[in-house]
């Protein structure tokens, strides 16, 4: 009888399949099935994109809604979450302006359309309800403006500064891109967003245009800064009114005690979407396994393209596709929850206590 496990799993979103949470139950369920005497915490993560609200207001704070403009023409529901206690709002851009608010897959025409005006609706309804502290997490949009709707929103770029500068404000960034260049908002996030190569430069040009702008009204030149290019060049915006960038991954981790998870654990679980090479670069999955000093970091992703040699560079033990699991992609993202809950169990079994490994 293998001995018994602290078992931490802390998954971030698996895209439009499963939020964090029902990951993170998913997967708690199939390894208990599979290793039963095993102690399990469940802490569901974000670095900032989708599920950013959802995981902090499960553990703090007052959820909020307002009804703003969505990333087109209809208006949508989103949620922010007040912590009264320290003043602190906590708003993530994809209740806005996400992806999966275009209600299809992204095109040429979204690609060009979409804008962030709902998230200065946000910070707006943030204002209006006394914050002095708002965090803006950056992740999963459809637009690529450069946080221009958001500027609008809030009245220009001079009136933004102003209604801002008694504030402390923190874009919370998944990514560390900047937003021009060849590693830039458009160039690298263009194409998942709809943008064929001709767009892809007209957004460029946009984005270049704007950088400009913010620069005259501002005095700061936030072309090259890392962040700046997150969610579609929105980590421009809110650096050019004055705030700073800190990780997503970070900023969740502080509110919901995950050093101290962490600490306590002997093995530690995540996983999101697609496990590539961005997963290395400020995401939940690179955090922890930062973090992990030395506890194994075992990885379920619904895709993994990342090899043997990557994984041992960025101290991840293993990583396991839910698509070969399940045989399929189509299979692994519509039975989604099953499927991880699947791998998880076939994990936890092959799971070795004594070394370590699987």
């Amino acid at each position: 009888m293998s001995e018994a496990l602290r078992v931490l799993i802390a998954p971030d979103c698996f895209g439009d399949s499963l939020t964090a949470v029902e990951a993170a139950e998913a997967i708690a369920d199939g390894w208990a099935r599979g290793r039963p005497a095993d102690e399990l915490t469940l802490a569901p993560q974000s670095d900032g994109g989708p599920g950013f609200v959802d995981v902090l207001a499960s553990r703090l704070g007052e959820r909020r809604c307002a009804t703003t403009s969505g990333p087109l023409a209809d208006e949508v529901n989103a949620h922010w979450v007040l912590d009264a206690a320290s003043g602190t709002a906590y708003v993530e851009c994809a209740q806005a302006c996400g992806l999966a608010l275009l209600g299809g897959p992204p095109t040429l025409r979204t690609a060009v359309d979409a804008h962030s005006r709902g998230v200065g609706q946000l910070v707006d309804a943030a204002l209006s309800a006394g914050a002095t502290r708002i965090v803006v997490g950056l992740g999963g949009s459809a637009c690529t403006d450069g946080g221009r709707g958001l500027v609008d929103a809030l009245g220009g770029v001079a009136a933004a500064a102003a209604r801002l500068a008694p504030v402390e404000l923190i874009a919370a960034t998944d990514v560390e891109h900047p937003l021009l260049g060849p590693r830039g908002a458009a160039h690298v996030f263009g194409p998942q967003k709809g943008a064929d190569p001709a767009t892809v430069e007209l957004l460029e040009t946009r984005l270049t245009e704007w950088a400009a702008t913010l620069e005259a009204a501002t005095g700061r030149d936030v072309r090259t800064a890392p962040g700046a290019g997150a969610a579609g060049g929105l980590g421009a915006a809110l650096l050019a009114l004055g705030g700073r960038r800190e990780s997503g991954a970070a900023v969740i981790a502080d509110h919901t005690g995950l050093a101290g998870d962490v600490a306590h654990a002997d093995v530690i679980v995540t996983g999101e979407g697609r496990f590539d090479d961005q997963s290395l670069h400020g995401k939940v999955v690179s955090a922890l396994a930062a973090w992990a000093a030395g506890t194994p970091v075992v990885v379920l992703a619904g895709q993994v393209t990342l090899d043997d040699a990557a994984l041992h560079a960025a101290g991840i033990t293993a990583a396991h596709s839910i698509t070969d699991f399940a045989g399929s992609v189509r299979l692994a993202i519509e039975d989604a929850a099953h499927q991880l809950n699947g791998l998880a169990l076939q994990t936890a079994a092959r799971w070795h206590a004594a070394t370590g490994r699987e």
